[in-house]
């Protein structure tokens, strides 16, 4: 896994690149529009470090994309049939979390993700994140705690929660165990 990490990161890296170079814009440009510093935006991009998912979600949102689609775009290829070993899978470097891609075609309206989040992790999510998206949640395993302006949101395996409007979202994972769940999300 850590190989196919280490591929998916540097492929991130150039597809970063090559979004903000094809639309013209500087790294400046780009701090500007996304709220990411110039040189982590410059340092993610020589591949120096790797960036938060509030950070990807900052950029991605920057570039009128979700996450799931700027990961895609790094991984290219549009089959119908996703093998288990070509889901690219992405992790969080300041909480472990772990992003498999399941499925996602530029054609297709719907995605679907699985996260494993670590135990006594969180991720603050920014309401960019799912300006262009409608999603679901679905805990396959463990316990989860979502946050959002309706309150907190308890799950438990099994349970399944639909977002609403875009706003900002805390996914805790409050338990010992890990806690792996589906993220169906289709763009609105």
């Amino acid at each position: 896994m850590d190989t196919l990490e280490d591929d998916t990161g540097v492929r991130l890296a150039a597809r970063l690149r090559r979004e903000r170079e094809g639309r013209g814009w500087s790294l400046a440009d780009l701090a500007a529009r996304s709220g990411v510093g110039k040189a982590t935006i410059s340092k993610i991009e020589r591949g120096d470090a790797s960036p938060t998912a509030g950070v990807l979600v900052r950029l991605a949102a920057a570039f009128d994309l979700t996450l799931a689609s700027l990961l895609v775009r790094a991984e290219a290829g549009a089959d119908r049939l996703i093998r288990a070993a070509d889901q690219p899978v992405w992790r969080d470097p300041d909480t472990g979390y772990l992003r498999r891609q399941v499925f996602l075609r530029p054609d297709h309206p719907l995605e679907i993700v699985e996260v494993t989040m670590p135990p006594g992790k969180s991720a603050v999510l920014p309401a960019a994140s799912y300006a262009f998206i409608r999603q679901v949640v679905w805990l396959t395993e463990g316990d989860l705690v979502v946050t959002d302006p309706d309150g907190r949101h308890v799950l438990a395996a099994g349970d399944c929660l639909g977002f609403g409007p875009p706003a900002d979202v805390t996914i805790s994972n409050e338990s010992d165990a890990p806690a792996r769940y589906i993220v169906a999300l289709a763009r609105s």
